[in-house]
Order: structure tokens, then sequence, then C-alpha cells
């Protein structure tokens, strides 16, 4: 399974174990640096402005954002889907990799799962302010009661709250599973007895014997299982909000598999942006190696070709369809229209762009492997922006066409969630384990034996 060199892609130098548990907890045994606390600084201001808005929204209204009668969904659902994407990679990159045993993930996979749960965090608070009585939320949750009002189960917006919230709970519990080890090593190396007390009861009292081990495995492989089929079904259940309307531009079968390959897109994008900053800020590039950036900037390039044939697709069966309300949609209101400046930002950003990781050295380049991945995530935000608003605002009826633009309100709401995950990833750095050290040293076992 591994050739001689593969030491020197997974694990760069001669480390022990010990080496290792000192290089990943450095971050949290040592002071933070000056940029941690300017970021956290940064992110703190941002939900915190985003909290003032969702106040003001709450109690004033969703006549603060720039919805009206033909544009209902805005940002708020364009940021929702947005962040819903983003947080499927990171399960996505940890399980599919972790059930096909590929051992490259194991510095990459700890990082990438709590992206997930802050972006999945992040993006459940969209539909629940958007149903502008923020206090009749329960009414969606399916549970007995003396009313005798009942969720509608044929609607995909309730699908979405019982995928959404499946996934985050199963997704923040994949997560923490594959920690315990790592805790336990946090508190059997901690000086402090307040700290270790705390990662005593945060490892359940871990202990690491045969048969602990044994049953950590098959129980992470068996989460790993379960969540799985999650990471298509909640993408492909978003779709479908769209997919069984009759919205030119929407009313298209495409749309289920577009939006799983366009959400791992956009997280496999955000997965190498955190991990180009863990390398690059916490000296971690014995781990993060340009091998592990160069695979994720190759899946880049290929789902990269998969968007653009979709773009394409998508053109020519509104073409093909001889349907004039599909015609006008893509060829007068997104390619040439009013909207053609986000259209054709969407089609450089993800279908263009990501072409330059032919090119070995963009490849091995940190300063364009971030850039590009940032370029990325831009131009799905787009791609998101042309769903909504682009069918939304010129229907079939020419007496119902409006534009939109969102509001001081909708951008701060959206800078509060940016800034959500922000201060969630700085805690997740400083505080937890970045990387599986128990799956890093076995992966350093295992190619120090074939070595030799």
């Amino acid at each position: 399974m591994y050739n001689k060199d593969v030491r020197g892609i997974l694990i760069k130098g001669n480390k022990s174990y010990g080496d290792i548990t000192s290089e990943v907890l450095a971050s949290q045994e040592k002071r933070a640096p000056l940029w941690w606390y300017f970021a956290m600084f940064v992110g703190s201001v941002m939900f915190l402005a985003g909290i003032w808005a969702i106040g003001e929204t709450i109690i004033k209204g969703i006549g603060l954002w720039g919805n009206n009668n033909s544009v209902a969904w805005g940002w708020a659902i364009i940021n929702f889907v947005w962040w819903i994407g983003i947080g499927h990679a990171g399960t996505a990159f940890s399980i599919f990799l972790l059930v096909l045993r590929q051992k490259w993930r194991t510095s990459i996979n700890r990082a990438a799962e709590a992206m997930t749960v802050f972006a999945v965090l992040a993006a459940g608070l969209f539909p629940v302010i958007h149903m502008g009585r923020i206090w009749d939320a329960f009414f969606i949750l399916p549970y007995p009661n003396t009313r005798g009002l009942w969720v509608n189960y044929n609607s995909p917006l309730f699908w979405d709250v019982v995928a959404i919230s499946t996934y985050l709970f199963t997704s923040a519990a994949f997560w923490y599973l594959g920690m315990i080890p790592d805790l336990a090593t946090v508190r059997d190396r901690s000086k402090s007895k307040i700290k270790k007390q705390i990662f005593h009861i945060m490892s359940f009292g871990w202990v690491g014997t045969a048969k602990s081990w044994l049953r950590f495995e098959v129980t992470a492989l068996i989460v790993g299982g379960l969540a799985a089929p999650l990471v298509i079904a909640v993408h492909s259940i978003v779709s479908m909000d769209f997919a069984t309307s009759v919205f030119p531009g929407w009313h298209t079968t495409i749309f289920p598999p577009y939006f799983v390959i366009g959400a791992i897109f956009s997280g496999f994008a955000m997965v190498m942006t955190l991990m180009i900053i863990i390398r690059k800020e916490f000296k971690l590039g014995d781990f993060v190696t340009d091998s592990h950036l160069e695979a994720i900037a190759k899946i880049l390039t290929f789902i990269s070709l998969i968007m653009g044939t979709a773009y394409a697709t998508e053109i020519f069966i509104a073409w093909y369809s001889g349907v004039e309300g599909e015609m006008y949609t893509f060829f007068h209101n997104r390619i040439t229209g009013d909207y053609a400046v986000q259209f054709w930002t969407m089609v450089t950003c993800n279908a263009i762009i990501p072409q330059l990781f032919w090119f070995k050295k963009i490849r091995k380049n940190l300063v364009w492997l971030f850039i590009i991945s940032i370029i990325i995530n831009i131009g799905m935000w787009f791609e998101r922006f042309n769903i909504v608003v682009t069918s939304l605002s010129k229907d079939f009826l020419p007496a119902n066409w409006v534009e939109y633009s969102a509001t001081t309100t909708e951008v701060l709401i959206y800078a509060g969630t940016i800034g959500l995950f922000i201060v969630g990833v700085l805690l997740f750095m400083r505080f937890i384990p970045m990387m599986a050290m128990n799956e890093l040293k076995m992966v350093n076992k295992e190619t120090s034996i074939d070595k030799n």
C-alpha cells in the first residue's frame, strides 16, 4: 500500500510519537500569537454586528431586508445554501476518505470536521430568521401537541429541517468521537488541575486499553458509514427547495447532483484555505505537506470541470427546451442582461480560474493555492445568487419584474455569520488538537515499518 517515499508525502522528518504530540499541541501549550488575538477581535466585532442586525430584524421585521413580493428569497437563502455547501466538504472529506482508508486524510480531517460544525451552525440561523416570527420556530418541529397542528411532510422545506438538523448532530458526534483519545492526551499532559479535570470529563475517562481502541475504531467506521449518505441527501434536499417549483431556471432535474458537487467544491476550497493558514501560522508544514495540498488542488480541478459542464448543460437545456421563459432567464437575464456581471463572475471563478491547477508550479505555490481557494468560494456565492435572484426577479409575468439589492441589515447578518465561523475556528485552533494525533502516529508507524 505504501511505497518507500510515502513517509515524505504524509509526515516529513524522522519524528517520534513524542515529537508528533508536542508539535500538534504547541498551539495550546504556548502563548497564542498576536495575529490570533487580532483575528479574534475582528471576528468578534463581526459576530456582534450580526447579532445586532438579527435583533433589529426580530424587532422591526423582514421589511428591513431588500426582499419584495417577487424576490421573496434574497441574501438569507443565498447565504444559507452557501454555508451548507461549505459545511458539506468537511464531513465528506473526512468520512469518504475514512471509508476508502486514505491515509493522507489524517492531517486534515480534524480541521475539516470542525469547519463543518461551525458552517452548519451559521447556515441554520438564516431559515429561522427568515420566518419573520422567530418565536414561532418550534411550529416546524414534528412533535405531538394539543393544537392539532402538524407540519407538511410533503414540503421540501420540512425535509430541510430534518436533514440539516440530523446532519449537524451526526457531524458533531463524528467530530467529537474522533477527538476522545487526543483529549485524553491533553488531560495527561496538563499541569493545571482544573484543565486536567475538564479534559478528563471531555475524554470520558479514556485510558486507551486494547478493547477501547477496538471499539473506538469500529464505532468511527459505523458513524462514518451512517453519515456518508447524509452528505448526499442534505444538499440534494436543499436543491429540491428550488427544483420542485416551476420558475424558469429552477425547474430542472440537474439540481440534486449539481448542488452536491457544488457543495463539495466550495467546501474543499475552504478546507484548503484553512489548512494553508494552519500550516503557515502554526508551523505544521511537516504534517500538512505540499503533497496534501496538491491532492486537494487536483480534486478541485476535477470538480471545476464538472461545474463548467453543469453550467453548459443548463444553458443547452434552456435552449433545447424551446421554453421562452427558460431561454429569457439564461440568455437575456444572466448571460447578457441585468445580472451578466454576476453570471460571468460565477463562471470565471468556478470553471476557468481553478484550471490553473493543471500547472504544477501553481499547485506548489502556497500563495496561489490560497488565492484560488478564496476565489472559488466567492464564485460559489455568486452561483447561489444567480440561482436565487435571477429566477425570482423576472418570472412569467413582466408586470411582476423587479430588481433586488441587499440592505445593510442583510449584509451585517451575513458578516455576523462569517464572524461566528471565524471565532469558532479560532477557538478550535487554540483549545483543541488541530490534528488527529492518534491517526498521525499510526501513519508514522506504518510508513516507518514499510521503509525499514
